[in-house]
This record gives structure tokens, sequence and C-alpha cells, in this order.
């Protein structure tokens, strides 16, 4: 039977679990290797925080959550890598550069010390906690961004629609004082907004600091071109050529993730399949929401999600 024109995915912050990885990585001296390498290039017992602690906030810290989650979601991958080829990958924030270690932009060793270097700068961007970030849900995006733009020019700090996760669910991010106005503004709307565990505005302005010095190791890397396209957080664009690919990624962490750009533009281009590498399946669930607002047809598309060793075999058969 033909496979149907797959796209693969791969998952960032909120993805954590307790226990992920680990029978894959005792099965695998390589994938063993990758979560050495990321422990070493963090300075962070990872093993210990996500297959002993059990400790849900030590596990979300972005310092220790961001090499652990792509050291996970690039195992899965390469274990069942070979069996089919897909068409174009993508990730969430964080998950992108696990596409990038997927299409072969980057180097997989090099590419755990930079998520490392990510993580820690951006753990260290907000130490005053000036910054937050909330989910909204229930809301239109143009609701939203009026709502955000009325604080904006009330208050005079910065907050804006970080994530367009899908056609009805955001994350917003800025100034603690304008978050906090618009939530309430979002609930006198019957909307819901719930915090998010993160230690900064992520992919926000505020963020400029961390950006520019995570900027300069970027560009000591060597950016190949990709071996099928991966759709990118800035603009929900395909691109393929490693330059230009550099060219989006020293923007993303400032930038707003384009997600419901990314899924549909993958639907128009011909996607009809779409997996997911890691834990929890969060952008699985994100795929119908966005492919109803582009009048797919129900049965038209597929979605599978690989978060362990145990489903990475059953895929492979």
């Amino acid at each position: 039977m033909t496979t149907p024109p797959t796209a693969i995915l791969f998952p960032g912050q909120g993805s954590q679990a307790n226990g992920m990885g680990r029978r894959l990585a005792e099965a695998s001296p390589d994938v063993m290797h990758l979560w050495k390498k990321a422990e070493a290039a963090s300075g962070l017992p990872l093993r210990a925080i996500y297959w002993e602690s059990g400790d849900e906030n030590l596990m979300a810290e972005t310092r220790s959550l961001q090499p652990a989650i792509t050291v996970v979601n690039l195992a899965l991958w390469f274990y069942v890598c070979g069996r089919f080829d897909p068409v174009c990958a993508a990730g969430h924030s964080l998950g992108e550069f696990s596409a990038l270690g997927a299409a072969g932009v980057l180097d997989v060793d090099r590419l755990i010390e930079i998520v490392a270097l990510r993580g820690r700068l951006m753990a260290e961007a907000d130490p005053d906690h000036v910054g937050t970030m909330y989910a909204v849900l229930r809301l239109g995006l143009d609701e939203v961004e009026a709502v955000a733009k009325d604080v904006c020019d009330r208050t005079g700090k910065l907050v804006r629609v970080a994530n367009r996760n899908t056609p009805g669910q955001f994350a917003v991010s800025g100034h603690r004082e304008a978050v906090e106005e618009l939530v309430e503004e979002v609930r006198n709307r019957k909307g819901k907004a719930i915090p998010l565990a993160v230690s900064g505005a992520f992919h926000t302005p505020l963020m400029a600091e961390a950006s520019a010095e995570f900027a300069k190791e970027l560009d000591r890397q060597d950016w190949h071109d990709a071996r099928f396209p991966v759709y990118c957080n800035v603009n929900g664009e395909a691109l393929i050529e490693g330059e230009k690919i550099h060219a989006a990624v020293r923007r993303q962490m400032t930038s707003s993730v384009f997600w419901v750009d990314t899924v549909g533009n993958q639907w128009n281009a011909g996607v009809r399949r779409w997996v997911e590498f890691g834990p929890k399946g969060v952008l699985t669930r994100m795929v119908r929401p966005i492919l109803t607002a582009c009048n797919a047809p129900d049965g038209a598309y597929t979605t599978e999600h690989i978060p362990n060793l145990d489903a990475a075999a059953a895929f492979v058969g």
C-alpha cells in the first residue's frame, strides 16, 4: 500500500514526561550517548531528573527540559527513520531543532550542545521575572490580538500572541502586568486563560538579549541543505536551503510561532499524514482543529503519535 505524503512533527516545552526515553536509551548505546552528550553540554543530571525524580517542577525547568526533550524526540525518529520517507518536517518552538536534526540541517552532536545553550540562555533571560505567558482558549485570533493591542496602548507594556497553535488556542506572552490585564479581559469575554510554567516572555522582543547571544552560536555552525523541507516557526513556510533556514532560526526566539500556518501550509502542499515523535502527543491533537478550519474533509488525513519504544517498535513492525 502506498504511504500517503507524510510530515514528521516534533514537540517542545510542555511535552516532558517522567521516564521519557529511558527504555530506548537502555536498548541503544547510540541513544545513551545522546543523553550523556546532553548532560555534558548542560551540566545537569538529566537522566536522574527525567528517569528517577518524578518532580514535575524540576522536569519543567527550561534549562534541563530543552536538551532532554530534544534527545527523546530525535531518538524516537532515528529508531524509525529509513522505514518511510517524509515529505517534510516541522517542530514547535524548541521542537524545531529536532526537525533540523532529523532533516540533516545540523549535526546532531552539535545540535544537542546548541539546545543546551538555548535552554540556559532562556532560563537566565528574565532573572527579575518581568515576563510571563498564558494559554488562551475559546476566543478567536482577531479578538485576542485586539485585546492585546488595547492593553499595549493603555499600559505602554508589551503583550502579544506568541504561539498560534490552533484557530482557538494561543499562547500570549509579554510583560507580566500587561499579560495579566489581557487575561482579565479574556475571562470577562468568557474565554479561558491558563498560566504556563515558563521562566520568561518567550517568543517576544523581551528575549532580545538572549536571542542575540544565541545567534552568535548559530552563526558558528555549518548549516546544510535539508534532506526534505522544514516548515519554519517564524512564518510557517517551507525551506530547504541551509542558510535560509539559518536566517529563520536566528529570529525564532523573539518571533511568534505560526503553527496554524505551518500545518495549513503542509495540507495545501499535499501532506495527508502527520506523525509526531515525542512523549505526549500535543501536536497530534492540534492537527484536527487546524485542518477543520482549512475545510479538510473527515477521513482525508491521518495522525499518529510515537511516544516511546513500544510505539516506535509497533510503527516499524
